[in-house]
């Protein structure tokens, strides 16, 4: 049986800080690296408020508003329209500073038959929209996904025998496929910037947690067309050990990757990923559980599991992120369409609430280098999907 989390190690764990990584020439610093939140100021934000005219429901102090819909022309904070209209079904996304001391939200588009791929929202340094554009077309089911340390974003296709993209969040190169990464569901990827590994999920109900290992790295980057694909495989103590996936680009007539080593461990539908301090977090919605994978250690434990949980108002887990301090957000598909915070003693606080949405999911949540601003969508919000912000304390 994997053992659950020890709550001081966790704490022990959470409370360090993360060094700012380089990015390159493009971008100067990559925002997957979330500001602080404090454990004390978690149980200050207090009970949530009665919904506003959006239907968020939100702590004392924070207020919200709707940046984009689905089919629409984004507008810039002064009014004028971009040539963009945000896409449809948004989900997994990230935010990216920029050299001009704004900031770039990315979102995929969830969509099918080639409707699918992903775009961007940029910010000035006040946090105003200045524009809006495409940086991924022509894919399919495009869920989440992940940064990486050198400031790109790998964008998921959750189809079987799906790929990955790599995007330039500032829309100035083309995408490009990753078939290093293998071929199957895709939902999420998290890179380990200190060893260069990328750790994945798949959303299946027999679904597999992945390692990937580059050949090589070129330029400070790793090469994600060629390399080594692992599955896990995981014994009665959590202890974790690794065995190569024999043909990590299977064809829809060959072997999933998921059935190619029998031994390895199955997981009820891998969802959202997030590489913080030596540890990978992932979210598994068939069975409403949050796993904390410890890289040192290889070792993997449970952080939250609904069905042994003190507060279980988390349900639907989904995407997730990963504060400064190891703080958890996970948002939910479906349940009472919430994000919510697990705290460093295992507790789990609402960080916030959609009313009347309960069709829908609450996707991509990621937090602006100014430490002010939340962004998230609602998937299927009024049919084409919505985008919102919070601005609050989030520092």
């Amino acid at each position: 049986m994997i053992k659950n989390v020890d709550r001081r190690h966790f704490l022990k764990g959470s409370l360090g800080t993360l060094g700012a990584l380089s990015l390159g020439t493009s971008l100067t610093s990559m925002v997957s690296a979330q500001p602080f939140l404090d454990y004390r100021s978690l149980k200050s934000l207090g009970p949530l408020s009665a919904p506003n005219s959006l239907g968020l429901r939100l702590p004392a102090g924070f207020t919200g508003q709707l940046l984009a819909q689905g089919r629409k022309k984004v507008r810039r904070f002064d009014g004028t329209e971009t040539a963009y209209s945000w896409h449809t079904a948004p989900d997994g996304g990230a935010c990216f500073a920029t050299p001009d001391g704004g900031w770039i939200y990315v979102s995929n588009s969830e969509v099918n038959f080639g409707g699918g791929g992903a775009g961007a929202l940029r910010f000035d340094n006040q946090g105003r929209v200045i524009d809006a554009y495409s940086i991924l077309s022509g894919t399919n089911n495009n869920c989440a996904g992940g940064p990486t340390p050198w400031g790109t974003w790998l964008s998921c296709e959750e189809v079987p025998f799906g790929s990955v993209y790599e995007c330039d969040p500032l829309g100035r190169s083309p995408a490009r496929k990753c078939p290093g990464l293998g071929n199957f569901k895709h939902e999420a990827i998290a890179i380990d910037p200190v060893a260069m590994q990328a750790y994945l999920t798949e959303d299946e109900g027999d679904g597999r947690f992945y390692r990937y290992t580059p050949g090589n790295l070129i330029d400070g980057r790793m090469n994600l067309d060629e390399g080594l694909l692992e599955v896990a495989l995981v014994d009665t103590n959590g202890r974790v050990q690794w065995e190569s996936v024999k043909n990590a680009n299977p064809s829809g007539f060959s072997t999933p990757t998921r059935k190619q080593i029998r031994e390895s461990r199955a997981f009820d539908g891998g969802e959202g990923i997030w590489h913080h301090e030596g540890r990978v977090y992932f979210t598994t919605k068939g069975d409403n559980r949050v796993w904390t994978f410890d890289i040192a250690a290889q070792s993997l434990s449970i952080l939250y599991d609904r069905r042994t949980a003190k507060t279980a108002i988390l349900s639907g887990v989904d995407n997730v992120t990963v504060s400064r301090d190891g703080h958890v957000l996970v948002a939910e598909d479906g349940g009472d369409m919430q994000i919510c915070v697990l705290g460093p003693f295992g507790d789990v606080y609402p960080l916030l609430q959609l009313v009347d949405q309960d069709g829908s999911e609450i996707t991509g949540p990621a937090i602006s280098p100014d430490h002010k601003r939340l962004y998230f969508s609602s998937q299927r919000g009024q049919g084409s999907g919505l985008t919102y912000e919070i601005l609050g304390s989030f520092a």
